[in-house]
């Protein structure tokens, strides 16, 4: 005959036993697969390091494209070269070909520091600057020299500015700007006393001063001083 054991018997109020660990039948321990607690985890890493993946290579896949079209391609490069602000002192044939600007060049390697000084070093022009235009296009704006002398010269006159630079020769004298007679030729005017001290004297009271100047200038001087009211000074 089969024999049946029981535990003890179970007290009135008292849970009925279950499983070894004591939880009751169909109950699952906290935090174990059914709720999800641990083995969910490293699915969401999973999928957040994929997404990180994907933006650095689509951020990859962008910047290798923008330096493919600004330093391989043919889009972005020299197409042509606009001059600016030299009106009708200086051809823009001149400007360009002292630029020496290369078409074709990616744009983002014009070196355009270099284009400023190799025009400055026209006669004509005082100062430089060069700006790119997107997405093709090298800008070179002017300033030019303005004459404010006439110099006797072999031949006819040069035209000087205030810095004593012989901006251009003409075979006549033009009308309305001072001679300027100096014991020197028009080679070594440039940072003259003598011519600064001139321009600064028609910057001042014009034509008659010019006058004063004119006459002191006569006299072979280091310094020639006419900012006073009626006088004229000369030195060394």
């Amino acid at each position: 005959m089969a024999r049946t054991v029981s535990g003890p018997p179970r007290r009135p109020g008292e849970p009925g036993r279950g499983a070894a660990d004591g939880s009751r039948p169909g109950e699952r321990k906290r935090g174990g697969p059914g709720r999800g607690g641990g083995a969910g985890a490293p699915g969401l890493l999973h999928r957040l390091h994929w997404k990180a993946a994907l933006i650095a290579l689509t951020a990859l896949v962008i910047a290798g494209a923008m330096a493919w079209a600004l330093f391989g391609s043919k889009l972005l490069v020299v197409r042509s070269v606009r001059v600016a602000g030299n009106g009708t002192g200086i051809p823009a044939s001149q400007v360009l070909a002292a630029a020496h600007v290369t078409r074709g060049q990616p744009l983002i390697r014009v070196d355009t520091g270099a284009i400023a000084r190799r025009v400055a070093q026209l006669r004509q022009v005082q100062s430089a600057q060069v700006s790119k235009d997107w997405p093709s296009t090298v800008v070179i704006t002017v300033q030019l020299r303005k004459p404010l002398f006439v110099l006797a010269v072999h031949g006819g006159y040069a035209l000087v500015d205030a810095f004593g630079v012989n901006v251009r020769d003409a075979a006549r004298r033009p009308p309305g700007l001072p001679l300027l007679t100096v014991n020197t030729d028009s080679g070594t005017l440039r940072s003259s006393p003598a011519v600064r001290a001139a321009a600064a004297v028609l910057a001042e009271r014009g034509n008659f001063k010019a006058a004063e100047l004119q006459i002191l200038m006569r006299r072979r001087a280091r310094v020639y001083d006419v900012s006073g009211v009626g006088t004229a000074v000369t030195k060394g």
